[in-house]
């Protein structure tokens, strides 16, 4: 073979390639890329890509005929030569395997994404029993309207315990120094009441974020 029948060769290659490629990147959906979105997917010498979308690895592939070209155009020895068309002939399998491991690839993401979510969910988890709370997860962590509903509730009890705090602080600046103790004693229950909610409202606050943290990136 000639160096032009390898050229030609080559460039039909490559557009057959390129239409593998484009399919593949226009069947991958907008979850699919995200999942795929840091993944380096080849060898730094062969490609300088990562993500779903296979299509920049034409550009290179191309852009690596155009240079074979030239060098042979400059009268290459047979060994240069061999090494350029090693180096596009493992650039095409490289792509070749990509194109057929995306599946492979994707599962294999999700299942990370998964054992990182049950990791966040576990040490979540230890933490509000450590605080006290979980049995509100017990009681209403089933679903949005029902978190959102507990957020509302704890809000409303954090803002009669605030109004309470004030009226007793009222109190104790103008009452008489035997019922201070009395007084102090309430406000003491108020705040410790008061820490207790604001508590529980950062415990349904983590539930909300985790319960709708998958929703985000599918």
């Amino acid at each position: 073979m000639n160096t032009a029948q390898l050229l030609q060769k080559l460039r039909q290659q490559l557009k057959q390639l390129e239409q593998e490629v484009l399919q593949h990147d226009n069947a991958q959906s907008a979850k699919d890329l995200r999942l795929l979105e840091h993944l380096e997917r080849f060898e730094q010498t062969l490609f300088h890509q990562s993500g779903g979308k296979l299509h920049p690895c034409i550009i290179q592939l191309e852009s690596s005929i155009q240079q074979l070209e030239r060098q042979l155009a400059a009268g290459i020895s047979p060994l240069v030569l061999q090494a350029s068309c090693e180096r596009i002939a493992d650039r095409f399998v490289a792509l070749k395997r990509a194109i057929a491991t995306t599946a492979i690839d994707l599962k294999a993401q999700q299942q990370n994404k998964n054992s990182k979510k049950v990791v966040y969910e576990r040490k979540l988890q230890q933490r509000h029993q450590e605080s006290g709370f979980e049995w509100i997860a017990a009681g209403v962590m089933r679903n949005s309207h029902q978190l959102y509903e507990e957020l509302n509730k704890h809000l409303n009890w954090e803002k009669k315990i605030q109004f309470k705090i004030e009226q007793l602080q009222a109190q104790l600046d103008i009452c008489h120094i035997t019922e201070k103790i009395a007084i102090q004693n309430d406000l003491l229950a108020m705040h410790k009441r008061l820490g207790k909610c604001r508590q529980a409202i950062n415990y349904i606050e983590d539930r909300i974020q985790l319960f709708e943290r998958p929703n985000k990136h599918s």
